[in-house]
């Protein structure tokens, strides 16, 4: 059954137009309420009773959720036009955007996998023992509580936590599976009349589930706050105190934690044969999640906080962000331009927001300007995970421009490199927003456009983030046959300096991508300039330091097939004429070895160099004191020399 709008103008404070709604969604569409959550809730629980409604309000969500509970029907999905469409001083219509987001809102969007995580209270307390003992004393009835202390001393008489003296050298894992180390590691024997220590030991190893840090010092991990089960708290600060007490009390039971990114090692180009290519995910991940593993980088899923960065800065596709695909980010994108367009709106701009851009335009619409009506707001989890792919398919499905609305607390890096590829791409059509308050992001979204022209033919291009950006680059820069990028592009051509390269191909065997190669006729060194990752793996393990790069974007059909970077004319064998090795090589190594070297010093031997395997081996057989050559093979005892042998016979 087609879904069915119910709309509220939230006290007449935003225009909806029922028929026109209608007709552009093509959905049918309730009279415009003004008070379903208060004096229309009859009204709303009459909604309620299809399953197909869609509530045109976020705010009072939960208000709905209880009203369908209680006439024991499913919780409706909602669509927020008010904030993001409807409370605005732009007089231009916005019938087009509010289009846009009811056609995203009816995107089925596959949901994030999870894995369980079970928490059993076990709490590690770090700190003072006056701050260590008072935060163990409100949660000993709520967790299994271990007090450890820098220093041994005179500990409270009591058996409702424990108490452990020691120094922390390591801390590792999550929630739930946290394994610490401990040296000088002392326990308390607690039988008899006084309680005393025993001796230290280095190396104690325990796990918990949940590090409460209220050292005030250095936090124990990368990016703290990203930490799942590791709470920290400034001890001069009773607030933060019970706050974070109030959070570690929360940490018992059984959690979904989302797996954020999926990996395929055998596309990862990060090392080959102990030599070190590709490190952009392991320079750019906060919280450490990343490690080496061989040739390929292995993600710890209970360490990840999901920002999206390693997606889109892997070149190859060896990590994808997956809550949600990368393709379902794509479909909303699509969705949006071609639901604005096909509503009769003109030139939309993208504005990427997060959660804390999610409330910066609630902040705005309540008590500012609100969002322009050509201002289209696409909310992710994680703000790094929209790179340049993503950037260029939205300028290609219609998007006059794309804005990222950064967070504090986003890795500003990622979206510097990210925006400025996809700029070198596409042209000032990208920028980022750092508005400090909602007044000023009103503003930079309201001051005078650029004059960026949308594309003339909207596309939808399909693919991985590679074939999309360059099917998005040809539609965005028809007439262009090279685009030069920034330094650190995942993009671009392989140079070789044929003075100096020898076509060993030690560059081809450990290719990742499969973009050198070889021709097994002739000696030659063929490169795919569209597979090409610029990992720096081929520059690293040439012994000749033949290999630079030039960072670029080539759209001819040129990179998609093989082109010859360097060759040369073959040598033939001075016996059977079959061509082997590089003539240039084999002239060097002659004119080395042959009369200068013990075992080429005569004439024969120094043939040797110039024939190939087969003739090499089989004149090496055949020559004197031949190398291959033993002793004669003993004769094979008869019979009759046994019988000659016997003295009865």
């Amino acid at each position: 059954m087609p879904k069915h709008l119910i709309l509220c103008d939230c006290s007449g404070t935003q225009n909806l137009d029922q028929e026109a709604l209608s007709q552009a969604t093509g959905l049918p569409c309730s009279k415009v309420h003004s008070a379903l959550c208060t004096t229309q809730v009859e009204q709303a629980a009459t909604a309620l009773e299809g399953e197909d409604a869609i509530i045109c309000c976020a705010q009072e969500h939960r208000f709905f959720d209880a009203l369908a509970e209680e006439l024991g029907r499913p919780s409706p999905a909602y669509l927020d036009l008010r904030d993001r469409a409807g409370w605005t001083t732009d007089q231009a219509s916005t019938l087009p955007k509010m289009s846009a987001l009811v056609a995203e809102a009816l995107l089925e969007i596959p949901t994030s996998k999870t894995v369980d995580v079970h928490s059993e209270g076990l709490c590690l307390i770090l700190g003072a023992p006056d701050v260590a003992f008072a935060a163990a004393e409100k949660l000993q009835d709520t967790l299994a509580v271990t007090v450890l202390l820098e220093q041994p001393i005179d500990p409270p008489m009591t058996r409702a936590y424990d108490v452990i003296s020691g120094h922390l050298r390591r801390a590792q894992g999550a929630l739930g599976q946290f394994a610490v180390t401990i040296d000088q590691l002392q326990q308390l024997d607690v039988t008899g009349r006084n309680w005393t220590w025993d001796a230290p030991r280095d190396g104690g190893q325990s796990v918990c589930d949940i590090i409460l840090d209220l050292r005030g010092d250095r936090p124990l991990f990368p990016a703290p706050e990203k930490r799942e089960g590791y709470v920290r708290a400034d001890p001069k600060s009773p607030t933060a105190l019970a706050d974070a007490i109030l959070t570690a009390s929360q940490l018992i039971g059984t959690f979904e934690k989302p797996l954020y990114v999926r990996s395929e090692p055998l596309l990862c180009a990060h090392s080959r044969a102990g030599q070190t290519g590709c490190t952009r995910c392991l320079d750019v991940c906060p919280t450490g999640a990343i490690s080496p593993d061989g040739d390929h980088v292995s993600i710890d899923p209970m360490i990840c906080a999901g920002c999206g960065s390693c997606a889109s800065l892997c070149p190859s596709g060896a990590i994808t962000y997956d809550a949600p695909p990368t393709d379902a980010q794509m479909r909303r994108i699509q969705t949006l331009a071609k639901a604005y367009l096909d509503a009769g709106g003109t030139a939309p701009r993208l504005l990427v927001v997060d959660a804390y851009g999610r409330e910066m335009i609630e902040l705005t619409a309540r008590h500012g300007r609100g969002l322009p009506a050509d201002v289209i707001p696409l909310s992710v989890d994680a703000l790094n995970s929209f790179g340049h792919a993503e950037a260029l398919a939205a300028l290609t499905a219609g998007f006059a421009e794309v804005n990222v609305l950064l967070s504090p607390k986003a890795e500003r890096d990622t979206q510097d490199h990210e925006i400025a590829l996809a700029a070198a791409i596409a042209g000032d059509h990208l920028r980022l927003l750092e508005p400090t308050d909602p007044d000023q992001l009103s503003e930079q979204l309201f001051a005078p456009a650029k004059g960026c022209a949308a594309v003339e033919t909207p596309q939808r291009p399909m693919g991985t983030r590679r074939q999309i950006t360059r099917q998005a680059a040809k539609a965005l820069v028809p007439d262009a046959d090279m685009l030069p990028l920034p330094e650190g592009a995942p993009y671009g051509a392989v140079l070789v300096a044929s003075d100096k390269c020898t076509l060993c191909l030690s560059c081809v065997s450990l290719c990742p991508s499969g973009a050198l190669g070889d021709n097994p006729d002739l000696p030659q060194l063929r490169f795919q300039e569209d597979a090409c990752l610029q990992c720096g793996l081929c520059a690293n393990v040439c012994p000749e330091n033949a290999i630079s790069y030039e960072p670029r974007l080539n759209l001819t059909s040129a990179a998609l097939s093989q082109v010859v970077l360097h060759e040369e004319e073959p040598f033939a064998c001075v016996e059977c004429g079959t061509p082997f090795g590089v003539k240039s090589t084999i002239d060097k190594i002659t004119e080395k070895l042959a009369g200068k070297h013990s075992m080429f010093a005569n004439p024969d031997a120094a043939r040797m160099i110039q024939m190939c395997d087969d003739c090499r081996v089989n004149a090496q057989f055949h020559q004197q004191n031949n190398p291959f050559a033993g002793a004669d093979r003993p004769r094979v005892r008869t019979t009759e020399d046994y019988l000659s042998k016997r003295k009865d016979h």
